[in-house]
C-alpha cells in the first residue's frame, strides 16, 4: 500500500470515529427525570427512587416497544452492592422494592431480549 493511500485510510478511519462519537446533532434530555445516556443509538432513561426503578427506550425520539425484554441492574452505593431484574411494565422496564440510591450512585444496566444481550448502559444518579 502506497504511503498517500494509508493516510487517507487512516484519516477516513479516525474521522469515522469522531462521527460515532458525536451525539448525532441531539441532545440527551429527559423525559421522564431522570439519568440519560446512549447505546447503539437508542437512547435509556434510568429514573431511580427508594421504592421503584424505571428504564425508558427510545429510538430516535420514539418509544421503543419492551415486550420481550429484561434488563438487570447494578447499583454500585460507596461499597455497597446491590443486583435487580427489570421486567417489562407499561412502555418501560420496571422493578419495585427497597433501593439505595443516593446522589453519586452508580448504575450499570444489562438489557436483554429474548435472552439476548441489547446494550450495556452506564448512568451515574444525580
Amino acid at each position: 500500500m502506497k504511503l498517500s493511500q494509508l493516510i487517507l485510510a487512516l484519516s477516513v478511519s479516525i474521522s469515522g470515529a469522531a462521527f460515532a462519537a458525536d451525539n448525532h446533532g441531539h441532545d440527551l434530555k429527559p423525559m421522564h427525570g431522570g439519568a440519560v445516556a446512549e447505546a447503539k443509538e437508542v437512547e435509556y432513561e434510568f429514573v431511580a427512587s427508594a421504592d421503584k426503578l424505571q428504564l425508558y427506550m427510545r429510538d430516535h425520539g420514539k418509544p421503543v416497544a419492551v415486550t420481550g425484554m429484561t434488563a438487570k441492574v447494578t447499583l454500585l452505593a460507596g461499597s455497597e452492592k446491590q443486583e435487580v431484574q427489570l421486567q417489562v411494565g407499561d412502555g418501560k422496564l420496571e422493578a419495585s422494592g427497597s433501593f439505595k440510591v443516593p446522589a453519586g450512585t452508580k448504575a450499570v444496566v444489562a438489557v436483554s431480549k429474548a435472552g439476548k444481550s441489547v446494550a450495556s448502559v452506564r448512568f451515574t444518579l444525580k
